[in-house]
């Protein structure tokens, strides 16, 4: 009997062994990874002195033949203090956004409609392949091969790693509208601190229109060109084996469709019809880490919440625990519901920047920064952008409206930390009622009630006084932060 149990225990030995040195290497790597981000946050760090916060819009428009793309104003203080820019698509149906890559990592959220969407990876085979119909509907006869489609709907996050071509479609009936953080201050970008793009087709800047009252930027439209477009025809057309007028056709010299086209003839077979046909030889470590990799994730299901309060709301996050290539990204999400009047609690960032995007109706916030200086107070409606800097206290209620608040928080670590000081997770629950009478100079039932007065976590439901014009949850917690500040 012993000897029957000596093989396993000797395999059980060495697997221990293994599993110890991998995790080992893997948190000497994490720590190693955590250390350059946060170096390169330093030496990409500008002034970050900001006095007043403004909710942001988009102020450069580019019109395509089948949509528009949206662009936040870069060299705006909110921007360059971050270290990061913004993008809205909106895509019509059978629209194409043409390929290309960024020079930074970037978490694209799908506010409205749905789609396919290809992410190119070097070195990873064609996996799936594409056919058409024959007179038997039991015959397919495949004739296209290419890497993984995927599709994504609305309240999906897609994690898109900088330099890798990507291209989206809209097979939806309605209009689909994305929203991106564009993370230029990552060490990923060895750049500087300006986004690119590079179009691998058509001509991306046709028909550029900047918003009213507001100045064109960078070289963001001196660039309207594709990447072949710099290179001769007879060398594009050797290097392809193909005729001039197809080289000719690469550099899109004459199209003026822009950088979102129409595709009327776009027959893709999707993830769950097509059959993956992998070549005949054995998988390699890449293909099973790179080219298989997750991106997309959901954030608008209600059952998979992270905080839920039955009258207040409810919070969805997104880090690299629950989908492991925000891990090289260092970028996470936020996903907010906040019901009428409703309070979130005011916290603040311990080691990102968030870019906070609102989606669905209104609300009223505030944002007090160094010294308990307030730097915003005021509305943000949908479609507008505001950016609370590491550090700043913020805090968010919903407008007495019925759709209440709902917005997408991007922010600049992979792993965010929030600290709070209000609620059952607050800062100040976690001190003894001694620090708090005494920095406060109240009296130890006024402690008790400061401590205890909220039993939720971060989301507050609205109470009694909702449609007071300021309620007390909402001045006490002001009070807070003033002071602790």
């Amino acid at each position: 009997m012993s000897h029957k149990f000596s093989v396993p225990l000797s395999v059980l030995l060495i697997a221990l062994i293994i599993n110890s040195c991998s995790s080992t290497v893997f948190f000497g790597e994490q720590e190693s990874l955590f250390q350059n981000q946060q170096q390169h946050r330093l030496r990409a760090r500008t002034d970050c002195r900001v006095d007043r916060l403004t909710a942001q819009e988009p102020t450069l428009r580019y019109e395509s033949e089948a949509g528009r793309t949206e662009f936040w104003d870069r060299n705006n203080q909110q921007f360059e203090c971050a270290g990061v820019a913004a993008v809205r698509n909106y895509i019509e149906p059978k629209g194409l956004l043409l390929p290309h890559y960024n020079n930074a990592p970037q978490l694209l959220y799908v506010v409205q409609g749905k789609g396919i969407q290809g992410t190119v990876i070097p070195g990873c085979a064609e996996t799936y392949e594409s056919g058409t119909e024959q007179r038997s509907e039991r015959q397919r006869r495949f004739n296209d091969r290419h890497q993984k489609v995927r599709q994504f709907r609305q309240g999906d996050v897609l994690a898109l790693p900088a330099g890798l071509t990507h291209w989206f479609y809209n097979n939806g009936e309605e209009p689909l509208i994305t929203v991106a953080l564009l993370d230029t201050g990552n060490e990923i970008n060895q750049l500087d601190q300006q986004f690119r793009n590079f179009f691998l087709a058509g001509s991306p800047r046709g028909g550029t229109q900047s918003y009213p009252g507001q100045r064109e930027k960078g070289e963001e439209e001196a660039q309207r060109n594709n990447i072949f477009y710099g290179f001769e025809e007879d060398f594009l057309a050797d290097i392809f084996n193909v005729n001039t007028e197809t080289a000719r056709k690469l550099r899109g010299r004459d199209d003026q469709r822009g950088q979102i086209v129409r595709a009327e003839r776009f027959n893709i077979v999707l993830p769950e019809e097509a059959e993956e046909r992998r070549q005949y030889y054995p998988d390699n470590g890449m293909e099973e880490t790179m080219c298989t990799q997750k991106l997309r994730v959901s954030l608008d299901k209600p059952t998979s919440s992270d905080i839920y309060t039955p009258r207040g709301g409810r919070i969805s996050t997104l880090n690299s625990q629950k989908l492991p290539i925000l891990r090289s990204l260092r970028l996470s999400a936020e996903k907010g519901v906040l019901y009428r009047n409703a309070i979130l609690a005011p916290h603040w960032n311990v080691n990102a920047h968030s870019i906070i995007y609102v989606t669905r109706g209104s609300g009223r916030f505030q944002v007090v920064g160094h010294a308990g200086k307030s730097v915003f107070d005021g509305e943000v409606r949908e479609g507008q952008l505001i950016i609370v800097p590491q550090n700043y206290v913020v805090l968010k209620r919903a407008n007495d409206e019925e759709e209440g608040l709902e917005w997408i928080s991007f922010k600049t670590n992979d792993n965010a930390v929030t600290s709070q000081l209000a609620g059952r997770l607050s800062a100040l629950r976690g001190m003894p009622e001694e620090v708090l009478m005494n920095s406060y100079g109240i009296s130890r039932q006024e402690a008790k009630n400061l401590k205890y007065g909220r039993e939720e976590s971060r989301v507050f439901s609205a109470g009694s006084r909702a449609r007071s014009p300021r309620p007390k949850p909402f001045e006490l917690a002001m009070d807070v932060i003033k002071s602790m500040m």
